[in-house]
Protein backbone atom coordinates (compact mmCIF):
# COMPACT_ATOMS: atom_id res chain seq x y z
CA UNK A 1 0.00 0.00 0.00
CA UNK A 2 1.27 3.51 -0.58
CA UNK A 3 1.58 6.09 1.76
CA UNK A 4 -1.23 8.49 2.51
CA UNK A 5 -0.91 11.00 0.22
CA UNK A 6 1.63 9.82 -2.86
CA UNK A 7 1.31 7.39 -5.45
CA UNK A 8 -1.47 5.72 -7.95
CA UNK A 9 -3.53 3.77 -5.95
CA UNK A 10 -6.13 1.55 -7.09
CA UNK A 11 -9.68 0.26 -5.63
CA UNK A 12 -12.20 -2.10 -7.21
CA UNK A 13 -15.36 -2.53 -6.88
CA UNK A 14 -18.52 -4.06 -8.95
CA UNK A 15 -20.52 -2.88 -11.73
CA UNK A 16 -23.23 -0.57 -9.89
CA UNK A 17 -27.59 -1.68 -9.68
CA UNK A 18 -27.94 0.34 -13.00
CA UNK A 19 -25.21 -1.41 -15.21
CA UNK A 20 -26.45 -1.77 -18.76
CA UNK A 21 -25.02 -2.56 -22.00
CA UNK A 22 -26.78 -0.79 -25.44
CA UNK A 23 -25.94 -1.15 -28.77
CA UNK A 24 -23.37 -3.17 -27.45
CA UNK A 25 -20.91 -0.31 -26.04
CA UNK A 26 -22.74 1.12 -23.81
CA UNK A 27 -21.79 0.55 -19.84
CA UNK A 28 -22.71 1.91 -16.43
CA UNK A 29 -22.33 1.46 -12.72
CA UNK A 30 -20.77 2.69 -9.35
CA UNK A 31 -17.18 2.54 -9.19
CA UNK A 32 -17.05 3.53 -5.88
CA UNK A 33 -19.24 3.89 -2.75
CA UNK A 34 -19.32 6.21 -0.14
CA UNK A 35 -18.58 5.07 3.40
CA UNK A 36 -18.12 1.52 2.61
CA UNK A 37 -14.71 -0.30 4.00
CA UNK A 38 -12.99 -2.22 0.96
CA UNK A 39 -10.61 -5.45 1.72
CA UNK A 40 -7.95 -2.84 1.74
CA UNK A 41 -8.98 -1.13 5.04
CA UNK A 42 -10.42 2.02 3.11
CA UNK A 43 -13.39 3.52 3.50
CA UNK A 44 -14.02 7.12 0.73
CA UNK A 45 -15.95 9.87 1.85
CA UNK A 46 -18.72 11.59 0.48
CA UNK A 47 -17.76 14.30 -1.79
CA UNK A 48 -13.93 12.96 -1.53
CA UNK A 49 -13.96 13.20 -5.94
CA UNK A 50 -15.33 16.44 -5.95
CA UNK A 51 -12.31 18.67 -6.79
CA UNK A 52 -10.54 16.31 -8.79
CA UNK A 53 -14.32 16.35 -11.16
CA UNK A 54 -14.29 20.00 -11.37
CA UNK A 55 -10.73 20.56 -12.21
CA UNK A 56 -10.72 17.78 -15.17
CA UNK A 57 -13.93 19.77 -16.10
CA UNK A 58 -12.39 22.87 -16.18
CA UNK A 59 -9.56 21.57 -18.46
CA UNK A 60 -11.48 19.84 -20.51
CA UNK A 61 -9.15 16.31 -19.24
CA UNK A 62 -10.98 12.99 -19.01
CA UNK A 63 -10.86 10.41 -16.90
CA UNK A 64 -9.86 6.70 -18.88
CA UNK A 65 -11.15 3.65 -19.13
CA UNK A 66 -8.57 1.24 -19.25
CA UNK A 67 -8.88 -2.57 -19.60
CA UNK A 68 -7.03 -3.98 -15.96
CA UNK A 69 -5.41 -0.70 -15.41
CA UNK A 70 -2.92 -1.32 -18.23
CA UNK A 71 -2.28 2.45 -19.61
CA UNK A 72 -1.15 0.90 -22.68
CA UNK A 73 -5.00 -0.60 -23.07
CA UNK A 74 -7.70 2.03 -23.20
CA UNK A 75 -10.54 0.15 -24.25
CA UNK A 76 -13.33 3.29 -24.36
CA UNK A 77 -14.51 6.76 -22.86
CA UNK A 78 -16.29 7.28 -19.79
CA UNK A 79 -18.81 10.03 -21.06
CA UNK A 80 -20.56 10.84 -17.75
CA UNK A 81 -18.39 10.79 -14.21
CA UNK A 82 -20.18 11.89 -11.19
CA UNK A 83 -20.55 12.06 -7.58
CA UNK A 84 -24.29 11.35 -6.18
CA UNK A 85 -25.38 10.63 -2.53
CA UNK A 86 -24.12 6.86 -3.59
CA UNK A 87 -21.01 7.00 -4.64
CA UNK A 88 -18.98 7.82 -8.03
CA UNK A 89 -20.88 6.90 -11.14
CA UNK A 90 -20.02 6.28 -13.89
CA UNK A 91 -21.36 5.89 -18.00
CA UNK A 92 -19.34 5.42 -20.84
CA UNK A 93 -18.83 3.65 -24.31
CA UNK A 94 -16.54 -0.07 -24.89
CA UNK A 95 -15.28 0.55 -27.86
CA UNK A 96 -15.71 -2.29 -30.12
CA UNK A 97 -13.59 -0.95 -33.14
CA UNK A 98 -10.51 -1.98 -30.54
CA UNK A 99 -9.94 -5.19 -29.92
CA UNK A 100 -9.69 -5.51 -26.16
CA UNK A 101 -13.13 -2.94 -26.19
CA UNK A 102 -14.92 -5.73 -28.45
CA UNK A 103 -13.43 -8.71 -25.65
CA UNK A 104 -14.35 -6.65 -22.92
CA UNK A 105 -17.87 -5.92 -24.17
CA UNK A 106 -18.00 -10.16 -24.62
CA UNK A 107 -16.58 -10.82 -21.34
CA UNK A 108 -19.53 -8.31 -19.60
CA UNK A 109 -22.23 -10.27 -21.95
CA UNK A 110 -20.31 -13.81 -20.38
CA UNK A 111 -20.71 -12.59 -16.85
CA UNK A 112 -16.85 -13.36 -16.89
CA UNK A 113 -16.29 -10.03 -15.79
CA UNK A 114 -18.08 -7.33 -13.63
CA UNK A 115 -15.81 -5.04 -11.72
CA UNK A 116 -14.29 -1.32 -12.23
CA UNK A 117 -11.57 -0.47 -9.75
CA UNK A 118 -10.24 3.41 -9.75
CA UNK A 119 -6.84 4.26 -9.78
CA UNK A 120 -6.07 7.82 -8.12
CA UNK A 121 -3.75 9.61 -6.17
CA UNK A 122 -4.63 10.33 -2.38
CA UNK A 123 -4.58 13.88 -1.56
CA UNK A 124 -6.41 14.13 2.15
CA UNK A 125 -5.90 11.23 3.93
CA UNK A 126 -6.76 10.57 7.78
CA UNK A 127 -7.10 7.16 9.76
CA UNK A 128 -9.65 6.21 12.38
CA UNK A 129 -9.29 4.25 15.80
CA UNK A 130 -10.01 0.73 13.90
CA UNK A 131 -7.04 1.83 11.38
CA UNK A 132 -9.23 2.36 8.57
CA UNK A 133 -8.01 4.61 6.42
CA UNK A 134 -10.90 7.48 5.57
CA UNK A 135 -10.30 9.12 2.18
CA UNK A 136 -10.97 12.28 2.57
CA UNK A 137 -10.09 14.01 -1.10
CA UNK A 138 -8.94 11.86 -3.94
CA UNK A 139 -7.10 12.78 -7.19
CA UNK A 140 -9.03 10.15 -10.06
CA UNK A 141 -7.28 9.24 -13.07
CA UNK A 142 -8.98 6.60 -14.47
CA UNK A 143 -12.07 3.19 -14.30
CA UNK A 144 -10.69 0.45 -15.10
CA UNK A 145 -13.20 -2.82 -16.21
CA UNK A 146 -11.22 -5.57 -13.82
CA UNK A 147 -11.53 -9.26 -13.02
CA UNK A 148 -11.16 -9.00 -9.53
CA UNK A 149 -13.11 -5.92 -7.28
CA UNK A 150 -11.84 -5.20 -3.68
CA UNK A 151 -15.37 -3.64 -2.65
CA UNK A 152 -17.36 -7.40 -2.06
CA UNK A 153 -20.85 -5.35 -1.03
CA UNK A 154 -20.99 -3.23 -4.77
CA UNK A 155 -22.95 -5.57 -6.83
CA UNK A 156 -24.82 -5.87 -10.18
CA UNK A 157 -28.34 -5.57 -9.67
CA UNK A 158 -30.39 -7.65 -11.58
CA UNK A 159 -28.13 -9.51 -13.48
CA UNK A 160 -27.71 -9.04 -17.48
CA UNK A 161 -30.13 -6.57 -18.03
CA UNK A 162 -31.03 -3.17 -20.10
CA UNK A 163 -33.58 -0.92 -19.47
CA UNK A 164 -35.35 -2.60 -22.39
CA UNK A 165 -34.96 -5.54 -20.84
CA UNK A 166 -32.32 -7.53 -23.49
CA UNK A 167 -29.62 -10.08 -21.89
CA UNK A 168 -25.95 -9.19 -21.72
CA UNK A 169 -25.27 -12.57 -23.27
CA UNK A 170 -27.50 -11.73 -26.67
CA UNK A 171 -25.64 -8.10 -26.71
CA UNK A 172 -22.14 -10.54 -27.04
CA UNK A 173 -23.95 -12.90 -29.02
CA UNK A 174 -24.93 -9.92 -31.35
CA UNK A 175 -21.18 -8.17 -31.53
CA UNK A 176 -19.84 -11.79 -32.39
CA UNK A 177 -22.51 -12.39 -35.35
CA UNK A 178 -20.73 -8.59 -36.64
CA UNK A 179 -17.14 -9.51 -36.26
CA UNK A 180 -18.03 -12.92 -38.35
CA UNK A 181 -19.83 -10.96 -40.68
CA UNK A 182 -17.01 -8.37 -40.91
CA UNK A 183 -14.63 -11.03 -41.66
CA UNK A 184 -16.22 -12.88 -43.98
CA UNK A 185 -16.41 -9.62 -46.49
Amino acid sequence: MKDLDHGLERKFCRLGEELTVTDGTVISGYASYFGQCDQGGDVVAEGAYGRSLKAMQATGRRVRMLWQHDPAQPIGVWDEVREDSRGLYVKGRLLTDVEKGREAAALIGAGAIDGLSIGYRTVQATRDAKGRRLLAELELWEVSLVTFPMLQNARVGVKGETPDGADLRDVAAVLRNARRMLTQT
